[in-house]
């Protein structure tokens, strides 16, 4: 029996499927060829900007040309699981069976990685703080202490604004016993916290990409690589000298300082570095 060779129909024109070498090749031009690693990998497909006097992916100036684009169009095509299921299958050296419902991104995966792990069996990346394990969950909204039900956890959204972009990391005071974050009121701080600590760890794209990457609508993939991924993090202590915290307080004492000597503050004139303590980062 003669095989069915794969087809697609873009924009009036037929291409044929080339799982092998991941091309989609023009029937009536087989030297026309579009490489499917330069499309937007989505998860559920490929989304490209299709240029239809070319017949192929639109160069970055044609789409870009919002005076003159009406040639180019946005084209989506889903996963070559389901283009061209046996040469998928052939590909990766499986059986068709095998790859029924599955992705590309899927396939692509080391069985028994951090990466497969995460993605088949939805296991979360941890982040050991003081000695503590949290789950990473950004679907959730929060770091996720483990074994600790009476805990709120640790908020995405309260530590935003304690992203350090010169550190390349949060830093962010740190309860140990109700594993929470406590924010310091740094307009009244007059001596080092005897229950917090300072805590530095990652962004939440290097702590779980995979999941960030599912939360702001990239594909699976987007910006990893796989024998780089970790499911396990530990964050950093730091001590109060490298934090500004004894600067703060520093500052609390000698407004008191001032005030006990009955001068106003409003005395203190506009530049003075007293008025300039204010803010929540570390």
């Amino acid at each position: 029996m003669e095989k069915i060779i794969p087809i697609i129909n873009i924009e009036g024109t037929e291409f044929i499927i080339d799982s092998l070498n991941e091309q989609l090749i023009e029937k009536a031009d087989p030297l026309n060829r579009m490489n499917i690693k330069n499309m937007l990998y989505t998860g559920s497909g490929y989304d490209f900007h299709y240029d239809i006097n070319t017949k192929n992916l639109a160069a970055f100036e044609s789409f870009t040309d919002l005076t003159n684009n009406r040639h180019i169009k946005n084209i989506s095509i889903p996963n070559l699981t389901v283009l061209d299921p046996e040469g998928t299958a052939k590909r990766y050296n499986q059986t068709v069976e095998y790859i029924k419902g599955k992705n590309d991104f899927e396939l692509t995966l080391t069985p028994g990685s951090p990466m497969e792990l995460r993605w088949n069996k939805k296991i979360l990346p941890k982040l050991s703080i003081a000695g503590h394990s949290f789950f990473v969950d950004i679907a959730a909204g929060k770091l996720r202490p483990k074994d600790d039900f009476k805990s709120k956890g640790i908020s995405l959204e309260q530590i935003s604004e304690y992203y350090d972009r010169f550190a390349h990391a949060y830093i962010i005071p740190y309860n140990p016993k109700t594993h929470e974050f406590q924010e310091i009121d740094h307009l009244k701080i007059t001596e080092l916290p005897k229950d917090i600590i300072v805590v530095k760890f990652p962004h939440l794209q290097e702590l779980d990409r995979v999941g960030w990457n599912v939360k702001y609508g990239f594909g699976p993939a987007h910006c990893i690589t796989q024998d780089q991924y970790q499911l396990h993090f530990k964050a950093q202590t730091l001590p109060w000298e490298k934090t500004n915290i004894p600067n703060s307080i520093k500052l609390n004492l000698e407004e008191k300082r001032i005030q006990n000597q009955n001068k106003p503050s409003d005395e203190i004139k506009p530049d003075n570095p007293l008025t300039l303590k204010k803010g929540r980062k570390l």
